[in-house]
């Protein structure tokens, strides 16, 4: 079990209890049910990470903010890989086409996935200190979602599995086979 320590740690050494709470991140899920054309690496070690997470019976939490981000993430990935001939302009011409039914439907049984797995967590914009995320935001280089996330974790006593080097300095619990996380 990991301790609520503040530590980061690989992923794939971690002994997974049913004591254990975590928050995926969106590119966890991305990685997991995006739409991936071909196996990679972070997509195995991240699909055996989940399915131990399952059989220990650890909580997994989803929410709202994350849920969105995959899904918008995964329509925009789309998007961006559709041949410059047939492209539309606009992302939001795409999303308006008859070629959008087929994307949001494959999101949507996505989707539908991670729900299933996941605990619906509402962990609450309101214990969050939006003025201190607001000024930590404008002093420089920083993901606001990430910095949302960041807090709900530590409001929630939840350890993030990410792979996004932005957390480097998060002062939160992190699993992550993103070696920069941890080294």
């Amino acid at each position: 079990m990991m301790a609520h320590n503040k530590q980061k740690s690989d992923i794939r050494r971690h002994s997974f209890a049913r004591t254990d709470r975590f928050f995926l991140d969106a590119n966890i899920w991305f990685s997991v049910y995006g739409p991936i054309a071909y196996p990679n690496r972070r997509t195995k070690v991240y699909s055996a990470a989940l399915r131990k997470m399952r059989t220990s019976k650890c909580t997994i939490c989803v929410d709202v903010l994350v849920l969105s981000e995959f899904i918008n993430s995964f329509a925009r990935l789309v998007f961006n890989q559709l041949p410059e001939a047939s492209k539309p302009v606009r992302f939001k011409d795409f999303r308006e086409s008859d070629d959008f039914v087929a994307v949001s439907k494959e999101i949507a049984v996505n989707a539908r996935k991670i729900i299933a797995q996941a605990e619906r967590c509402e962990l609450g914009f309101g214990v969050v200190d939006v003025a201190a995320i607001l000024a930590e935001f404008e002093s420089g280089p920083h993901d606001f979602n990430d910095q949302i996330i960041r807090e709900l974790c530590k409001s929630g006593g939840l350890t993030l599995v990410t792979h996004d080097a932005d957390f480097k300095g998060a002062d939160i619990p992190i699993l992550t086979a993103n070696r920069r996380l941890y080294t």
